[in-house]
């Protein structure tokens, strides 16, 4: 089911014709759903709400005010929050026990050690490969505070400048987050707009590369002039402060090699219990961590390729959707990253059950923006803002990235941006082939990820990991995270004029 299928029964404000006369209630629904997500900003920022409260509050006077019934409008609101976790909810969490079990087994950290090896000058490309690589089925705040600590190691290991390897890191993982399924936002817009995820994902894939070279390596050579910063913050004490000596007493190595042991690798959760015996390979690692993606790419081509009379089309249906793909990528997490190196059985249980508990409170902010979301599709603003989008002759994609760009400075969220902007879309994208639809959805998450500020927990992550100023997170984090949106606006763009 989609998210937008369990609404049904919620007597609706307004009409859903877009192609109607506009009228006194569109013009209050506008200025109404202004209002809303002024009240969610203000109470996130200016009292210290919980995100999911304010949405929350936010969604229950949209509701009211739009016209919705009273009866009706709480009913619409948990319609929302239901839809969204039933769809997104079951991935959030097979996506964070993966990423758990590559944390703990320490296959990041093979990863990183066999990538950064080699030329100081080809550092921030790697940087950026290994934050793409890793960054797949983790969300951007674990990503975040696993890469992070490892970047400033090889900052203080090269002596280069921070945001010279900072920068590609982040983008590596910020793109990931706003482009790529599995991800919340991503997943999310593909349920409202009934995207094929197989397309999203292999055209996410398209527009991620050229997104991640420029607002990555390309950017952070700009970046480490404006912000000439070395290793600070609170990823420096995390990565062992000032201390460069190897926890087996050896001397550091030479400011120009890159080569850095697992040893020297902050301790892991499953290294402290004493219960690891090895380490997955590299080859294992990415095996694992790339699974679930070639599994929803088969899909995608049985989907482009194969008729739908074919024997195997169903398998390939079956094994590339991505409750089967992320679980298949966890079974075989418990081999390559537990047993295979030692865990037992109750240790892993112990650890997924741990991976659970980070991410209730993202599954509640998710839930409540699906629940905003639909308080406004229900109340009328997304058939509003459609008329204007048919009036100034503008298209869902370009759309999709407007909306998504006003949310996103707005709440902060990427995640609400994009479950908000593609419920009000979702009217003008009725009828769209599979591909239309999916460069929609990235229009969608580029716009997610336009201009970050202090009203997002991502902007503080950041300034705190590298211990910049406010200042300096707005010249390199939040313009970095803007090139990345305008860049994924002009791929989407680029690639609806050919395909």
């Amino acid at each position: 089911m989609g998210l937008t299928d369990a609404v049904t029964a919620v007597p609706l404000a307004a009409n859903a014709d877009v192609n109607a006369p506009w009228n006194g209630h569109d013009t209050r629904v506008l200025i109404v759903a202004v209002i809303g997500i002024g009240i969610i900003v203000a109470l996130i920022v200016a009292f210290k709400v919980h995100a999911f409260l304010a949405l929350t509050i936010g969604a229950l006077f949209v509701g009211l005010a739009s016209g919705i019934d009273a009866g009706a409008v709480t009913k619409s609101y948990e319609n929302g929050v239901g839809s969204v976790l039933g769809y997104v909810g079951v991935l959030i969490a097979l996506g964070a026990m993966v990423g758990k079990l590559l944390a703990d087994s320490g296959g990041a950290d093979q990863v990183v050690d066999t990538l950064l090896r080699g030329k100081p000058s080809v550092l921030p490309w790697k940087m950026a490969l290994i934050a793409a690589i890793i960054g797949i089925p983790m969300f951007f705040e674990i990503g975040l505070v696993l890469l992070v600590p490892v970047v400033v190691l090889a900052i203080r290991r090269t002596g280069a400048r921070a945001m010279l390897l900072g920068i590609p890191a982040l983008a590596g993982l910020s793109v990931l987050h706003g482009f790529v399924p599995p991800h919340p936002g991503p997943l999310a817009a593909i349920g409202v707009l009934h995207g094929n995820v197989g397309i999203t994902l292999a055209l996410g894939l398209l527009v991620a590369i050229p997104a991640v070279i420029i607002a990555g390596p390309v950017f952070g050579r700009v970046a480490a002039r404006w912000v000439p910063i070395g290793a600070a913050g609170a990823a420096l004490e995390v990565s062992g402060g000032g201390h460069v000596d190897d926890v087996d007493g050896n001397a550091p190595a030479s400011p120009g090699g890159v080569e850095v042991s697992t040893e020297r690798r902050v301790e892991t959760s499953a290294a402290a219990d004493g219960r690891r015996t090895g380490t997955p390979s590299f080859t294992w690692t990415i095996v694992t961590v790339l699974s679930p993606v070639v599994l929803m790419l088969l899909k995608a081509a049985s989907d482009v390729w194969m008729s739908k009379d074919a024997a195997l089309y169903p398998v390939l249906q079956f094994i590339g959707d991505p409750v089967f793909a992320l679980l298949f990528a966890v079974l075989l997490a418990m081999y390559t990253f537990g047993t295979s190196i030692g865990f037992s059985m109750p240790v892993l249980s112990r650890k997924i059950g741990t991976s659970l508990l980070p991410i209730s409170g993202v599954m509640l902010i998710v839930g409540a923006g699906g629940g905003f979301k639909q308080v406004l599709v229900d109340g009328g603003t997304g058939t509003a803002i459609a008329k204007i989008a048919i009036a100034a002759n503008l298209s869902a994609l370009l759309l999709g990235w407007i909306v998504a760009v006003l949310i996103r400075l707005a709440t902060g969220s990427a995640t609400v941006a994009t479950v908000t902007a593609a419920g009000i879309v979702a009217p003008l994208a009725t009828g769209e082939n599979a591909t239309d639809i999916a460069l929609v959805i990235l229009a969608i998450g580029a716009g997610s990820l336009f201009f970050s500020h202090v009203n997002d927990a991502g902007f503080w992550l950041v300034k705190e990991y590298f211990g910049m100023t406010v200042g300096e997170t707005i010249k390199t984090w939040s313009v970095m995270e803007t090139l990345i949106s305008v860049i994924g606006l002009g791929m989407t763009l680029l690639l609806s004029a050919f395909l």
